[in-house]
């Protein structure tokens, strides 16, 4: 969970949710994923597939402005994207990741392949945190032109690759438990 220590912190408050308390079995609703009382959400996966495309959008409206020389926005676009791809990433991971975890328990293989898209979302979420990093000020920093459209090709490229195997692979893993 680097990528959410990296972008939330990794200290904890007092006021930290403590984990649910267990739902007995009989009130447990029949959706709620084995041994949790996460239930299956039936707009999930087209919420998911909207911040996707809402993603991409700022993409390329973060493109454009690049390409038109227009810093500020560049700047200020970026920082919406941020905000968008972290709560997607939240969403994915709380209400998709934990759900899938427990729900997938008895079939090794697609346990195994949730796993590697979580992963690999970790690897992924480092190099997006970096290059947000470096250009949250891109504004005052001109200088920093030539490098951020090369940086921007090759994370759009990623982003691009990653949202269609989650569309095409992970997305439909997600079903009501059996």
């Amino acid at each position: 969970m680097f990528l959410f220590d990296l972008l939330f912190g990794k200290k904890k408050t007092a006021y930290a949710a403590s984990p649910p308390s267990p739902m007995p079995a009989q009130r447990m609703p029949a959706s709620s994923a084995p041994g949790t009382t996460i239930s299956h959400d039936a707009g999930l996966i087209v919420s998911l597939k909207d911040d996707h495309r809402r993603l991409l959008a700022g993409f390329q409206s973060i493109a454009a402005s690049s390409l038109a020389g227009n810093l500020a926005s560049v700047q200020q676009q970026l920082g919406q994207f941020q905000t968008l791809l972290m709560d997607h990433l939240l969403k994915e991971n709380v209400r998709l990741y934990v759900y899938l975890e427990h729900v997938l328990k008895d079939d090794p293989v697609s346990h195994e392949m949730m796993h590697g898209f979580r992963h690999e979302m970790d690897a992924i979420g480092r190099v997006v945190v970096d290059f947000l990093g470096k250009y949250k000020a891109i504004a005052s920093h001109p200088e920093l032109a030539p490098a951020f459209s090369t940086d921007l090709k090759a994370i759009g490229e990623a982003q691009v690759a990653r949202i269609k195997r989650e569309e095409d692979i992970l997305y439909p893993m997600y079903s009501p438990p059996a």
